[in-house]
């Protein structure tokens, strides 16, 4: 597991303030604090270029609430594996579970020192569950595994939790490789969360949005098609209502204000 007290010194000497980074711009649309002006410039630039891209942070934030607590409540998930965690906000993958089932357990992931030096926030569990957080890029399937087997049972259920995070793998057979081959070492029962920025051609706005931040921002995002993240959920049983944007996945009061559909897609599929 990772040192957290040793590793966040040394990522707070990593961590670049001279140029935006979607972590701290996702913290930034979200109404966090940890964000840094050059963050607040590109956000502002990527808003003015699609107005309603600030939506899909808070719809996405609000697909993993409620995809957790049906996880925790309806199916008895105990176990979340959550990787592409991004800075600590409200609602933790750890504290919806928790508040359903106390002794659930979450292994967060993620390599982006920024994550890394807010770590701590991530690890107050309850006494009856457990957190741990890795320091690990989302293409070291064997290592994340390994690790995460030191907090979590694999022999059981897990839920995978990749919100927003496979984004940043460019090449498609890489990206679907990595997603089946965490899958594949989880037991009967596991589920697949995924969410992912879409591309679509009556949303030209989004591609414009992306392009500028792959301009000038770090790391580089990859979009897909629909159809291109439903193949994620190949040999799983997507439930229902499928690959939908993220604010209409099984919809609450909660998100009623966000617009009718957002560019960023995302479904809940179980491991037969």
């Amino acid at each position: 597991m990772t040192d957290i007290s040793a590793a966040s010194a040394d990522a707070h000497s990593r961590i670049r303030t001279d140029q935006a980074h979607t972590a701290r711009i996702w913290n930034y649309w979200l109404g966090g604090k940890d964000y840094y002006t050059v963050d607040q410039a590109a956000g502002d630039q990527i808003r003015q270029l699609h107005p309603g891209i600030g939506d899909y942070a808070r719809a996405d934030r609000l697909l993993l609430g409620r995809a957790v607590r049906h996880l925790a409540g309806e199916c008895g998930i105990r176990q979340f594996l959550d990787i592409g965690t991004g800075l600590p906000t409200a609602d933790n993958t750890h504290e919806v579970a928790q508040g359903i089932a106390p002794e659930s357990r979450i292994v967060y992931v993620d390599n982006d020192p920024i994550v890394l030096a807010h770590a701590k926030a991530l690890l107050t569990s309850t006494p009856e569950g457990r957190t741990a957080y890795l320091d690990e890029d989302l293409r070291d399937v064997d290592a994340i595994l390994e690790q995460a087997a030191e907090t979590l049972d694999l022999t059981r259920p897990v839920a995978l939790m990749l919100l927003g995070v496979v984004i940043f793998v460019e090449d498609d057979e890489e990206a679907y490789g990595t997603v089946r081959r965490l899958m594949d070492a989880l037991a009967p029962g596991s589920h697949l969360v995924l969410t992912h920025t879409i591309t679509r051609s009556d949303m030209p706005d989004v591609d414009a949005a992306v392009a500028f931040w792959n301009e000038h921002g770090t790391p580089k995002l990859t979009q897909r098609t629909p159809a291109a993240i439903t193949r994620f959920f190949d040999g799983l049983e997507l439930l229902d209502p499928g690959v939908v944007s993220c604010n209409r996945w099984r919809p609450d009061d909660e998100g009623a204000e966000l617009p009718p559909e957002v560019a960023m897609f995302g479904g809940v599929g179980r491991k037969p």
